[in-house]
């Protein structure tokens, strides 16, 4: 396949990174469903709990999948279902209509996570991997960051919202989905469909003895809960230590964003000319810098320049951890990518643990948990290869 294909092809994959996105909309979504239902905070809280539930039942049974059906017909499954669950919501807003759209759009997501990194390395092959991963991690961050703008300013009346209000970004992001699957379903990719024995749930389990497999879940565990971990505790690092409200205090996690985005943006140009090794340990020790700062920091401009450092450390890990677990077993990558997907779900463990943690020594307890997964990203180092 020459460049000029792959670049074309690469179109309608991009765009399924942008439908990606769509599964950030829960968090802004379930705000407005919370006050427009008057529910509690832990009745509202199970929608975004959802997403992260699917993804443990779901990826590994996608990972086989791939092997009977295809990955380009994998991810058209996960656009179709990803669309039916924004159409949902254009009927009505019930409690019991928005846990079934939340569900398949958990369900959605963790079919397209599962299948869409496998698809993109048929068309691009192994050399830019790592670095095409982390630029369609920048694509799928540009439709999270505009989920709560489209609900806004549908909330507003500042756009045409049909009478929707803030449920018009359900619309905007449907029809996208439909563009997005119309344009992959058209667009011809050559691949070799398994026709042996399929492999079980038990068989991608006990992938999970090759150290590299295994080394690299519990990389992407560590980078998702300091991810899910930093969005928690940067706002209640700036209450408790320059005594912000908790409005102006939210800065903080649109700031981590800011600088996950251009770190995913920059990341995919670094990959391309620097050893991934080397971009890998300056990732790292960038996190590691923002711990420190992080845990001693009580002033507003330390602890601005430790959410940055983290935002733009931890935004390319599991493109690199996911991409040296799938170049390193090239006989199972759809199970490797079903297992590595699964490990999205230790986002759970990490909040919980850093919940205890605080009660007991405040935010700097927190701080010390993401630490660990940073000392752990540290051994991981020489396992990065390729």
């Amino acid at each position: 396949m020459s460049n000029q294909n792959k670049s074309i092809y690469l179109i309608p994959v991009m765009l399924c990174f942008f439908c990606m996105g769509f599964v950030d909309l829960v968090g802004i979504a379930s705000n407005y469903v919370k006050a427009d239902l008057g529910l509690s905070d832990s009745v509202a809280n199970i929608f975004p709990s959802l997403v992260f539930f699917w993804f443990l039942i779901f990826s590994i049974p996608t990972g086989m999948l791939m092997n009977k059906i295809g990955r380009k017909k994998t991810v058209l499954l996960s656009l179709i279902v990803t669309v039916v669950s924004l159409f949902i919501p254009l009927f009505g807003e019930s409690f019991a209509v928005m846990l079934v759209a939340f569900s398949l759009l958990g369900i959605g997501n963790a079919l397209m996570q599962t299948s869409i990194n496998p698809l993109a390395m048929l068309i691009i092959g192994d050399k830019n991997l790592a670095s095409t991963l982390t630029f369609g991690q920048f694509v799928k961050a540009i439709a999270s960051f505009l989920a709560p703008y489209l609900a806004m300013w549908g909330a507003m009346q500042a756009m045409p919202s049909f009478g929707y209000g803030w449920r018009v970004l359900f619309l905007v992001y449907f029809v996208v989905g439909v563009l997005a699957s119309l344009l992959l379903w058209a667009t011809p990719i050559k691949e070799e469909i398994s026709g042996g024995k399929s492999s079980s749930f038990m068989d991608c389990i006990k992938l999970l003895g090759k150290p590299i497999v295994l080394l690299s879940f519990l990389g992407i565990m560590c980078h998702v809960g300091i991810d899910v971990g930093t969005n928690t505790t940067a706002p209640k690092l700036l209450m408790e230590r320059v005594g912000m409200t908790l409005n102006e205090a939210a800065f903080a996690t649109s700031l981590y964003f800011i600088f996950r985005t251009i770190g995913a943006l920059t990341g995919s140009f670094f990959l391309r000319v620097l050893k991934t090794r080397w971009f890998f340990i300056i990732s790292v020790c960038l996190m590691a810098a923002s711990m420190i700062l992080m845990f001693s920091g009580e002033s507003k401009t330390v602890l601005y320049t430790a959410i940055a450092l983290v935002g733009y450390g931890n935004s390319n890990i599991f493109s690199m951890a996911f991409s040296e677990a799938l170049l390193s077993v090239p006989d199972k990558q759809n199970e490797v990518s079903g297992l590595m997907i699964m490990g999205l779900f230790g986002g759970t463990i990490f909040p919980l643990i850093m919940g205890f943690m605080s009660d007991a020594m405040g935010q700097a307890g927190a701080v010390a948990v993401m630490a660990v997964g940073v000392i752990y990203l540290f051994t991981y180092i020489p396992q990065v290869k390729h």
